[in-house]
């Protein structure tokens, strides 16, 4: 299947509506876009803690990392300090089963203080790392590159890379640094290309902003970088405006690729007229893109993450004293059973006292819900949506709906059109058959089709709020699957 939104056209298995994607769902009616914090905040511990006095992230933790689904098994990649003088992260593995129970296992690579006891992956050598986004392809060609790490370090002045067949040993590329200073959080893989989300380049802002790099082969990267997401950039500023205050994008974005449509968490970044950095608040926010490279935020200045943590123990340095907590987003999305997790820690680094996870009920970060307009309101037609183009390939797909609020006075009814926004013969909206429950994947069926068969021309959805009571219909996702 191929939706017609912007991005590249990409065959996929499943597609995917969010409510806040406005470029699957172009057309809309009657609706009011919501989003959903994530349940996290006061009482959230980590569930990655610092490790007892003398061991090597005993200092803080810095989740400048990645979480990646390998096998039946999660891995994340942090960055743990030990008692030492001088600024030196070293790269930690930590494994689970479900997202919240993690282990840090005995890995027996790298000697730190006289024992290698420890879960340091090997690097190589003793390297400073701040920031290091994986990617993990096991069907690739080269069994030594099956992982793939972007990271930043003292060693260089700009972006480095390194391979590995296991994702424990590492080894340096021959041509780092093979970019630019690159200070990064996110990637994504888009039509064989890699996509890293961060701050840096030249784009005459002297603020945050996300901006993107590019690469082929993950060895030659695009010198310049692509500006996707700026914020406040139209707001007047005082005459002693310096780097840190304003609204800014700090540390571009954590991605998360659902196929049509990718989904990032970016530090919202909001200084203190002052200019000083200890005076600044750091929630998380959200934006979409399409194509890895421009993005927008579906409610503005929205914190999806807020940071909200009870007993932060911020561990202080003269520089920034930052006495309440400032996140920090990694690379860490996952669907997981009835929950979406993402995991995050704390900024400064110095004020990293572990890994922590925001959850959501599956899939649920925003919803449609109908809204009376009421003196401005002269339609009587219900509140209803229309997707962007879908080729079905010739394939058969199944359609289901993440909803809640159906009851006997709320219900939705659901269309399949033509690209001239008729109705295609079997799909009415009145003969579709919705469950008459909410739930996560509730399947969609019509009177003559329990699937969707090959049409024979790119399909729109409609989907349709009924009943008296519509406003109590919350609407999360669409799916499309093929049968």
């Amino acid at each position: 299947m191929i939706i017609k939104n912007g991005a590249p056209p990409i065959s996929l298995n499943s597609i995917v509506l969010f409510p806040f994607d406005d470029h699957s769902i172009p057309f809309q009616d009657g609706l009011k876009l919501n989003l959903q914090g994530s349940r996290g905040g006061h009482g959230n511990s980590p569930v990655i803690s610092l490790g007892e006095a003398g061991e090597h992230d005993s200092q803080w933790i810095a989740f400048y990392g990645t979480v990646l689904r390998i096998g039946e098994e999660f891995w994340m990649w942090y960055l743990g300090q030990g008692p030492c003088l001088k600024w030196h992260q070293r790269v930690c593995l930590a494994k689970s089963k479900n997202g919240r129970d993690w282990e840090k296992p005995d890995l027996g690579l790298v000697r730190y203080q006289d024992s290698k006891h420890n879960n340091l992956v090997d690097m190589g050598e003793d390297l400073h790392v701040q920031a290091c986004v994986i990617f993990h392809e096991p069907e690739a060609q080269d069994k030594n590159k099956r992982f793939k790490m972007a990271f930043e370090t003292s060693k260089y002045s700009g972006l480095a890379v390194a391979y590995s067949p296991d994702g424990l040993i590492w080894t340096e590329s021959s041509n780092n640094p093979v970019g630019g200073w690159f200070e990064m959080s996110g990637g994504a893989i888009v039509d064989g290309c890699y996509y890293l989300a961060g701050q840096g380049g030249r784009h005459g802002m002297g603020v945050r902003q996300l901006v993107t790099m590019a690469s082929r082969d993950f060895e030659y990267w695009s010198e310049a970088t692509c500006s996707g997401l700026r914020r406040g950039q139209h707001q007047p500023q005082s005459a002693g405006h310096g780097k840190n205050d304003g609204q800014q994008v700090h540390l571009g974005a954590a991605l998360w690729n659902r196929g049509n449509v990718i989904i990032g968490f970016f530090g919202k970044w909001d200084g203190h007229p002052s200019n000083d950095r200890r005076m600044l608040t750091m929630d998380l926010g959200v934006a979409v893109s399409q194509d890895a490279l421009h993005y927008r935020e579906p409610i503005p200045n929205f914190p999806i993450v807020a940071a909200a943590e009870d007993g932060w123990s911020s561990k202080h340095r003269d520089a920034l004293n930052l006495n309440f907590p400032a996140l920090i987003q990694g690379q860490g999305f996952e669907n997981i059973g009835d929950e979406t997790l993402f995991w995050y820690g704390a900024w400064p680094e110095e004020a990293g006292d572990g890994v922590r996870v925001a959850s959501w009920p599956r899939d649920r970060l925003g919803y449609f819900s109908p809204f009376d307009s009421g003196a401005w309101s002269y339609s009587k037609r219900a509140s209803h949506f229309v997707s962007a183009p879908i080729d079905l390939e010739g394939k058969s797909a199944v359609l289901s709906v993440n909803i809640e609020g159906i009851t006997e006075h709320s219900s939705i009814t659901v269309e399949l059109q033509d690209q001239s926004f008729r109705a295609i013969r079997g799909y009415e909206a009145n003969v579709s058959k919705a469950s008459k429950k909410g739930g996560f994947a509730q399947r969609i069926t019509w009177n003559r089709h329990a699937v969707i068969e090959d049409i024979g021309t790119p399909v729109l959805v409609r989907i349709n709020f009924e009943g008296l009571r519509p406003e109590d219909i919350r609407l999360y996702a669409v799916y499309l699957d093929t049968a």
